[in-house]
């Protein structure tokens, strides 16, 4: 029998194989707020260039304000769960705002997206049924499947021959329900998914379709209603799931909207929802907020749209290797995981903040700087970022 220090001695193994192969991911703790620029604990200031932040709303005065008000208004915390006695007149107000930006029936708040996509596809699927997923989904959508008893098919990225052969299988196999469930974006290569594509199989096979739109939502889309408007297939998602922690704000929190039917049955049965605490009132009060500004003016993510184009096409003129798109997820790929580590060091000592991503995040084999544009960067500061890519390449002989 193994003494508990022997126990603990295989974990400290694993994490030092894991350091030993470059994949260590570190933390590097910032005394500022979110924003364009950062201040690091040891007094420097970095252009942040790896943040969710797409709108640049994460040290918004206006809602930080709002967030305040809220404190004052409702309080620190509900304490409870929605049913019991956790839902304020905020929630209700949100989940209505939100429905009406999205165009849906209703929404279902979550405490985050990955509990939403959790708490979706148990609830929804029965072994008579079947998901049919895409490849290079989120975490968060994989484990949401693992907890289903449905058949599990799974289709390569963004390719609609192979989903309507999936399809095809799942109808053979006499599924009940056919759900197709993917990332609207696909983060890590900044891939905007087919969803006209998706949208035409399920009405030809009668399936329902699943899109988690936490990388578009408040950017995506002339208006910023996500891969749905971006596609042209407004109405014919049936549900959309997202996050509240990325462009809506940074905050915390997440939702599914879709038809009717499904979000009244997760009110009822989807395990997050019934016993997770509600989301904090001053995030509620916030986000409603951060919605008036949205549909106030399309500014921001016009703005966020132009400098992503300039910084793509200045990378590519320059000779980096970026995955095709027009998203402000830019990947630039680097492929081995120790070269991938040792860049983002050097650019992070240059002045810019960036991280490498590898393995599990990404396929071994595929390490890369995942940089990502918001709303508060200037093409001066793509300018900089550039030059010490530029530098940086130079330096290690790339």
């Amino acid at each position: 029998m193994a003494r508990k220090d022997d126990i603990l001695n295989i974990y400290a193994k694993e994490v030092e194989g894991i350091r030993e192969a470059g994949l260590f991911k570190g933390e590097a703790p910032f005394v500022s707020p979110q924003g364009a620029r950062v201040t690091m604990e040891d007094g420097r200031e970095l252009l942040c260039m790896c943040a969710n932040n797409y709108l640049g709303l994460g040290d918004s005065p206006r809602l930080i304000e709002a967030a305040k008000k809220t404190y004052d208004e409702k309080g620190f915390g509900v304490a409870s769960v929605r049913f019991i006695c956790g839902t304020q007149d905020i929630h209700k107000k949100l989940e209505k705002t939100i429905s009406d930006f999205l165009g849906t029936d209703d929404t279902i708040l979550y405490s985050s997206c990955f509990d939403a996509n959790g708490g979706l596809f148990e609830t929804l699927l029965t072994a008579d049924d079947a998901v049919i997923s895409d490849e290079l989904n989120h975490a968060s959508i994989i484990d949401g499947v693992r907890l289903c008893k449905a058949r599990r098919y799974r289709y390569k990225n963004n390719d609609m021959e192979d989903l309507e052969a999936k399809l095809k299988e799942a109808d053979e196999a006499g599924a009940r329900i056919k759900l197709i469930a993917t990332d609207g974006v696909f983060s890590m290569d900044g891939i905007i998914c087919n969803l006209k594509g998706i949208c035409d199989l399920a009405d030809k096979y009668n399936a329902l379709v699943m899109v988690d739109d936490s990388h578009a939502v408040g950017f995506v889309g002339k208006t910023g209603r996500g891969t749905p408007e971006y596609c042209g297939v407004q109405g014919r998602v049936d549900i959309i799931t997202g996050t509240l922690g990325k462009a809506l704000g940074g905050a915390s929190g997440g939702y599914t909207s879709g038809r009717k039917e499904i979000i009244d049955l997760l009110r009822q049965r989807s395990r997050p929802y019934l016993f997770s605490n509600s989301l904090a009132p001053a995030i509620a009060g916030a986000s409603i907020e951060m919605f008036r500004m949205l549909d106030e003016s399309t500014e921001l993510r016009d703005h966020l749209e132009e400098v992503t184009a300039y910084y793509r096409k200045l990378l590519v003129d320059n000779g980096f290797d970026v995955i095709p798109g027009t998203h402000p997820c830019v990947p630039v790929m680097l492929y081995d995981e120790k070269t991938a580590a040792e860049f983002a060091k050097r650019m992070v000592d240059k002045g810019v903040y960036v991280v490498a991503f590898s393995y599990p995040v990404v396929p071994k084999g595929k390490a890369r700087i995942r940089t990502q544009v918001c709303a508060s960067h200037t093409k001066e500061d793509i300018d900089f970022i550039v030059k010490c890519f530029i530098e940086v390449r130079e330096e290690m002989g790339l």
